[in-house]
């Protein structure tokens, strides 16, 4: 928590919103079978044991004189196996690809994870990647590395298979954190408590999500205290619910803000959908039909139900008080 009274500079909030949102970044798949060092993984979050990973698969092909290239998928296997819950992204394919991308890589492939992609025994998936990218040099893969069906191939069968094909494996021990490994699954358990800044802490960055601007029911613009209603993808890994101190930003713009996830108690019945709806300071003009991502950075309070209006107004004005004090107040350029 910043001490109160010093809000982050401008170039604060710009390096917070750059660090957690990528700009747009085209996918590049490789068009030419050329030598490769190979980093596979679903990597949903792009946290700091896929960083680790899929930065010294850059070192490595730099080393070797050969093309870097990350191989993931969407979906993620887990939302597609039989028996498998289906876990929350962390990231959309398009902000996972940048992100990949902002770490060096020369290219991402991705995999769409159909039914036939997942009947591939683990040769016939060597064999399937090397005829998309030709010869793989070295193969980069987290040392709990399961591929091919049914999660069949290990980290041993993967070693076997480049003794066979020419391509050498390095297999990454866990990155571990006060005791524990930093992984996807960590880090939701975290978002689900609402404990956004110990999921900064493993992913390197602050959590976002994004969502379009839609019309709502406008109670806070009734209170002097208008909102950004967001339409999320219901797929993303939203926090628990509850009012977060954020910054929001269109891609151009960045604006301190302090959200709500989830319904309103105060207002809502049992049939209202969960959603997001952000206070955005400095701002003023019409954001409908817009996308903004939102960067949440520290939790503020629990959702609960007010017994009147003015208990409602004074505990907003509150929130907004904090993220004025402690981020900011006013629109900053970003320019993604």
């Amino acid at each position: 928590m910043r001490p109160c009274g010093r809000p982050l500079a401008a170039s604060g909030v710009v390096a917070l919103v750059r660090a957690a949102v990528p700009p747009p970044t085209p996918a590049s798949p490789p068009r030419l079978h050329r030598p490769s060092t190979v980093a596979i993984g679903a990597f949903d979050g792009v946290h700091l044991g896929h960083r680790e990973l899929i930065s010294s698969c850059v070192r490595d092909a730099a080393a070797r004189g050969v093309r870097s290239v990350v191989v993931t998928f969407d979906p993620d296997p887990s939302e597609l196996l039989s028996g498998v819950r289906a876990e929350r992204r962390l990231l959309s394919i398009d902000d996972r690809v940048a992100l990949c991308r902002a770490l060096g890589v020369d290219n991402v492939l991705v995999l769409p994870f159909v039914e036939g992609l997942a009947l591939l025994g683990p040769e016939e998936f060597v064999r399937y990647l090397t005829g998309l990218l030709g010869p793989l040099v070295s193969v980069h893969v987290g040392s709990n590395f399961r591929f091919g069906h049914r999660g069949s191939g290990t980290v041993r069968t993967l070693v076997s298979l480049g003794a066979e094909h020419g391509f050498s494996v390095v297999a990454h021990e866990l990155l571990e954190l006060d005791g524990a490994a930093v992984s996807s699954t960590r880090i939701r358990k975290l978002l689900a408590a609402g404990r956004v800044r110990e999921a900064a802490s493993l992913l390197g960055r602050h959590h976002f999500v994004r969502g379009t601007v839609a019309h709502g029911r406008g109670e806070g613009a009734s209170l002097g205290f208008p909102t950004a209603n967001l339409c999320c993808d219901g797929r993303s890994c939203m926090p628990a619910e509850g009012v977060y101190a954020c910054v929001a930003s269109d891609g151009r713009s960045a604006w301190p803000a302090a959200a709500n996830v989830g319904r309103p108690p105060t207002f809502s019945s049992e049939r209202d959908t969960a959603f997001l709806e952000a206070n955005l300071l400095g701002f003023s003009g019409d954001l409908y039909g817009r996308e903004l991502a939102v960067v949440f950075v520290e939790w503020l309070r629990a959702s609960r139900p007010f017994s009147s209006l003015e208990e409602l107004e004074r505990v907003v004005r509150g929130n907004i008080d904090w993220v004025r004090e402690h981020i900011g107040c006013e629109r900053v350029e970003v320019g993604l």
